[in-house]
Order: C-alpha cells, then structure tokens, then sequence
C-alpha cells in the first residue's frame, strides 16, 4: 500500500501526483472509505478492496480517516491511500465528505467514486453508493438524538440517490425499503449483490461436539432487539437451570447497553449472559463451531453477515422472520416474530430440546452458504462501476 501523505485540517492531497489520466483501458476508482468503523462496513471494505486492487483494470485510491488505518487488511498492494489526518464527528463529517472529496476525486482524475455508505459526495464523478444501512431503524428508535441521527441519515441517502449514477443494494429487501414512497421511480438504476462470507468460516471437524450456549453476534443497537431476546432467555431459564447467552459485538449504543444490563440484573440474568465486547475474528471462527445455537434477534437489517458467517461454521440458526433475514437464510434456519418474547423462546428450545433438529439446520446451514462469495461481490460490483464510469449522462 503506498504511503499516505499528511494534509492539513480537512484538506487531503493524493499520495502521489497522478497523470491526468490512467492508462488506457484502466478505470480509476475513489472508494469513500470514510464512514466504514464497525460491524459490517469494515467487514465489507476488508473483503472486498484487495480483490479490487487485484483487477488489472482499476488503478484504486482509497480516502480513509486516521484512525480507520488499523481496520484495514494487511498486506494490500496497489492502492493509492490518503488520509483524513483527524477524525471528525458525524455531522461535520457529513459536510466535509461533500466539499473536499469531490475536489480529492477532481485531482486525481478519479472516473468514478464509490461510497459504501448509503451516501456519498453528490458532486464527485460518476458516483456509485452502496445501500447497506438500514434506514428503517428510525421506525424503531425512540430517542430523540437518534431519531434525527436516522432521520439524516436517510435524507442523505435519498439526497445521494438521486444524484448518483449507479447503487448497489445488498439485498432486496434494502433495494425495496430504500426506494419506498417518493423514490420508488428510482428503483430500477439500484442493482442487488449480496454480501460474501469469508473462507476463514468452515464447519468444525467431523468429530467435533458443540458447547450448550447459545450466541449472538452484532454490534450493540437498539434495532438488533437484544432486549427481547434476554427477555427470552429469562423466560427459558426456569426449565433449562443452565442455559448460558454470549453477545459477540462492540459497545456502540452506550444507551443501548446500559438497558441491557439493567434487564440482566433484573431478571437475575448475571451467571446466564455473557457481554464479550468486539472479539478477533479468529475467536468469532471458534465461537460459531462450539455453539449449540446462533441467534439472529433483529428486527431491521439489510443483509446481516453474521448470519452467513454461522452459515458456513455449520452452527444452527434461529432467525428473525423480518427485513432481509429470510432473503439471506432461506430454508436454513427457524424463523420467528423478533417483537414476541414467546416465540423467540419456542425457537430456541427447540433446538435445546432436539439435537436431530440442530444436526439438520447444521446440513441446511452449509449448503445455503454456498449461495455467498466475496469474489462474486467484488466482481460483480466492479462491474456495475466500471459501467456508471463508461456511461455518459
């Protein structure tokens, strides 16, 4: 990877003076790399770049903020990196990305600038945006900072859909919920790729038995329904005196977590839930193979990796029935009401009460995970930017 240089405030300069224009047949690509920090856009943006940066056809540059450096794949060659030298709040971030970005896109002869954020520079080249967000958690927060957070966050998207020339949606649900209302003549410029699934995440050995946990992998938020789902668990707990709750994923929502403690505490939950805070992916791989039970509660979410890394470990899977779950799941899982307390329970005490059944959706699991591949993410992505760059307006 080259070396970054160093601007000045909210100013960025290219690593290295570019010619005016890449070589023939060479699509230069600006990824907006800005707003991926946690969960599934740093997932998305370490799967995806090195297998951008292998396309002979693209010469890529990649804008970052400082402290994303650590989040991205080592070992990456042949990208341009430049570098927002001090982090900037949401808001201000906002501003900025549509100032000094498509001025960072005009100097470098960029002929086209992707965003995988929902949103992007309006007025960079060529823009392509990725709708990975779920927008319709405003429907489900109640705090007022968040819901005007929510709130600009889908007049951002809307504002960036209609300005750009291509967007990627990772699934149908979110092609459909993005485009809901006065959008919906947008639909048809918005292309569906899903998301892969690393090959880190493989079955356990044959000979291999799974723990009596259950686990839960997101990143703390309201819209990820942690709260039904410990409700749940306090309801299974006089029949099963045992039964033990991990929560994989970092602290996000402060909020959020402090109410999650106050129901453990509660419900007198404290030797039954575990909060392990974000975990490396090595023991993400180890913690999908030794589970009795991956639990999916949310209740708004345009993909969901976790689901398709369980998936491919063979771990048996319990599912919400709403957003894109059971576009990503199919048949190879047990889907429920994620806002009816009962129901999560009866799904997974049936796979307490019935090893049969989880060796079953185990099966199910692997095979549907077969469906999901990040080099066909990568490819078929470029592919829909090197079109919005050769497409004149």
């Amino acid at each position: 990877m080259d070396s970054a240089s160093r601007p000045h405030k909210a100013s960025i300069r290219p690593a290295a003076p570019p010619a005016a224009k890449p070589r023939v047949g060479r699509t230069r690509l600006l990824v907006n790399g800005l707003h991926s920090k946690s969960g599934g856009g740093v997932t998305y943006l370490r799967n995806v770049l090195p297998l951008f940066a292998r396309d002979e056809e693209i010469d890529l540059h990649l804008c970052i903020q400082e402290d994303q450096r650590s989040l991205l794949p080592a070992g990456m060659e042949n990208v341009t990196l430049h570098v927002l030298p001090h982090p900037l709040t949401f808001w201000r971030l906002l501003f900025w990305e549509q100032i000094s970005l498509p001025r960072l896109a005009r100097r470098i002869a960029a002929d086209a600038t992707f965003s995988p954020a929902n949103y992007g520079p309006v007025f960079s080249p060529n823009t392509v945006i990725l709708i990975r967000n779920a927008i319709h958690v405003a429907f489900v927060e109640r705090r007022p900072i968040k819901f005007v957070y929510w709130a600009g966050v889908y007049a951002a998207t809307a504002l960036s859909l209609i300005r750009c020339r291509r967007a990627i949606a990772v699934s149908e649900y979110a092609r459909r919920s993005v485009t809901a209302g006065l959008l919906k003549g947008l639909r048809d410029r918005i292309r569906v790729i899903p998301h892969g699934v690393d090959p880190m995440y493989t079955p356990p050995p044959a000979n291999a038995k799974r723990e009596d946990f259950i686990l839960a992998v997101s990143d703390v938020y309201v819209q990820k329904n942690l709260t039904n789902l410990l409700f749940a668990v306090a309801r299974l707990r006089p029949y099963h005196p045992s039964i033990s709750l991990r929560i994989a994923g970092s602290f996000i929502d402060a909020d959020y977590y402090e109410t999650l403690k106050r129901i453990v505490d509660n419900e007198n939950l404290a030797d039954h839930v575990q909060f392990l805070g974000q975990v490396s992916p090595a023991n993400l791989v180890d913690l999908y193979r030794r589970c009795a039970v991956f639990i999916f509660p949310s209740v708004v979410e345009t993909f969901g990796n976790p689901l398709v890394e369980a998936m491919a470990s063979a771990a048996p899977i319990a599912s919400s029935n709403t957003a894109a779950m059971p576009e990503v799941v199919g048949d190879a899982g047990l889907l429920f009401d994620p806002t009816d307390v009962d129901a999560i329970a009866v799904a997974i005490n049936k796979f307490i009460r019935n090893p049969a059944i989880r060796v079953e959706y185990s099966r199910r699991a692997v095979a549907r995970a077969q469906s999901f591949s990040w080099e066909a993410t990568a490819s078929r992505t470029l592919a829909v930017i090197k079109e919005a760059a050769s497409t004149p307006r």
